[in-house]
């Protein structure tokens, strides 16, 4: 039996995916195949890395300086989170001050797609661990490149955007990629559904450079509220169990509350406890 995991990530938010793949490695939880959107990609490299602990240093220390996220990353790159910094040779890349085991994570032999948007026209690209090489994390770097507050990320001949403008909850896309069973990490509540109000202004100036990626945003709502219901769809046949949590202490997604990161970090150990039941089962 094919069992897959996916990750939405959701900014800071995404500790919570954090916990839940620390708490697997804990228990020595393992999966078939692995699929992240935005900080969810890089959730899952350090999980398949065996590398417990390495994101919460990210969101619990490294996200508090003024070079990994802010004005000051905004006048350096144009982008107010600087990908370069987080997943370059600052922090990321081989001599860095918290390298990615690239060598663990390739040799997990385990199935791994990062979904990215690109900017032209807006489709979802799923890239496969194999795109990625040591030091080179463009596939991570373009799934987390938030609209209007960043530049698209060019990569191999692409300009991409964040995977969730496209394909925010890509559990459609590992049935597809034969899994016979999935667990979903949400970093909302699972009944938590998105307002269309919150995407209207950034769709509107994204509208400006990059027609239909600013539409796609436009749209970002429909298409989250669309694939969460079909989860809870694929959960009522018992086919797809729901990871999320109970409530998100007032967390956004760039949020800088350190307590409140732990705090989201801990429920996502506690919650990853359901995931073994779920599995005998």
């Amino acid at each position: 039996m094919k069992t897959g995991i996916v990750d939405v990530g959701g900014g800071e938010r995404g500790v919570y995916g954090a916990g839940v793949f620390d708490a697997c490695l804990q228990r020595q939880i393992h999966f078939d195949y692995h699929i992240g959107v935005s900080a969810g990609s890089a959730n899952i490299a350090s999980f398949l890395a065996g590398q417990a602990g390495r994101n919460y240093q990210f969101y619990t220390e490294y996200s508090f300086r003024k070079e990994y996220m802010g004005w000051k990353a905004f006048l350096h790159c144009g982008s107010y989170i600087d990908l370069e910094y987080i997943y370059g040779d600052a922090l990321t890349n081989t001599g860095g001050e918290y390298p990615l085991d690239y060598g663990t994570m390739t040799a997990s032999g385990t199935e791994y797609e990062i979904v990215a948007t690109d900017a032209d026209s807006a489709e979802p690209v799923y890239y496969a661990m194999e795109d990625m090489s040591r030091d080179d994390y463009g596939a991570i770097k373009g799934s987390s490149c938030l609209p209007v507050v960043a530049r698209p990320y060019r990569w191999k001949g692409r300009l991409l955007y964040d995977g969730g403008l496209s394909d925010p909850i890509p559990v459609k896309r590992a049935f597809e990629r034969g899994c016979d069973r999935v667990i979903l990490i949400l970093t909302r509540p699972k009944d938590s559904y998105r307002d269309p109000s919150k995407d209207a202004l950034f769709g509107k100036l994204l509208k400006c450079t990059h027609r239909k990626a600013g539409e796609a945003l436009l749209r970002r709502a429909e298409t989250y509220n669309r694939e969460l219901d079909e989860a809870k769809a694929y959960e009522a046949e018992r086919k797809l169990l729901i990871v999320a949590p109970d409530d998100i202490g007032g967390m956004k997604t760039l949020t800088k509350d350190q307590a409140e990161i732990r705090k989201m970090y801990e429920k996502g150990k506690r919650d990853a406890q359901s995931i073994a039941a779920f599995l005998k089962g």
